[in-house]
């Protein structure tokens, strides 16, 4: 099985890489692709470029076997809609399962995503969340896809619905940026090699308001 793992990543820090670690050992996937989108769908187009953030993600996790970064959504145009993505990477891997990981406050949102239901046609949806989390009422269409085991995502290739606890670490990129405008040390919160990029490049210099995660 293949992992999908999508995000502005501006910056990438622990907070995705622990939980990008955590879904790929514990649904043993073969890899977890975490691809940063070019033009967000529900939010402004963030203010660092989209090769800079491919970079910066490809410096996080070189070198961790079973993570790999997958540009496809800075190299097609218009609005980064993850079902494109997703069909993309089904015809591109017909032998393989995929699995997309969303948090559990985008899932809340995910009946807002373009052609949200065709999402299952192309993948299962993990959703992650903290230990004892336990999900809102669910409609029907999400009723009848639910899994009760991992297990059950081997199954099939697509269609299952599955929530994972995971360490989700109370790191925000929004943050980030604030610390790197007052001028004051982001270091623990990301990767060193994502820091150094950050300070040669000078980004993030000016304050933010957004809430990217």
């Amino acid at each position: 099985m293949i992992g999908v793992y999508g995000g502005t990543f501006n910056p990438v820090h622990y907070g995705h890489l622990r939980t990008a670690l955590e879904v790929r050992e514990c649904l043993e996937l073969d890899d977890l692709k975490m691809i940063p989108c070019r033009v967000p769908a529900h939010r402004g187009e963030p203010d660092v470029s989209a090769e800079h953030r491919l970079r910066m993600l490809e410096l996080a996790v070189a070198g961790t076997p079973g993570l790999s970064v997958d540009r496809r959504e800075l190299d097609r145009p218009g609005p980064s809609y993850m079902v494109d993505t997703l069909q993309s990477l089904a015809a591109e891997l017909p032998g393989s399962g995929l699995v997309l990981f969303v948090g559990a406050d985008a899932f809340t949102g995910l009946e807002g995503w373009h052609r949200w239901r065709d999402l299952f046609d192309y993948a299962h949806i993990v959703v992650m969340t903290r230990p004892g989390f336990q999900p809102s009422v669910l409609g029907d269409f999400m009723r009848a896809r639910l899994a009760a085991r991992r297990d059950e995502l081997r199954d099939a290739r697509a269609g299952k619905l599955f929530f994972q606890a995971v360490t989700l670490l109370d790191i925000a990129a929004t943050q980030i940026r604030r610390i790197i405008a007052d001028g004051t040390n982001p270091r623990f919160l990301l990767p060193d090699a994502v820091l150094a990029y950050i300070q040669q490049h000078q980004l993030y210099r000016a304050s933010s308001t957004s809430t990217e995660t």
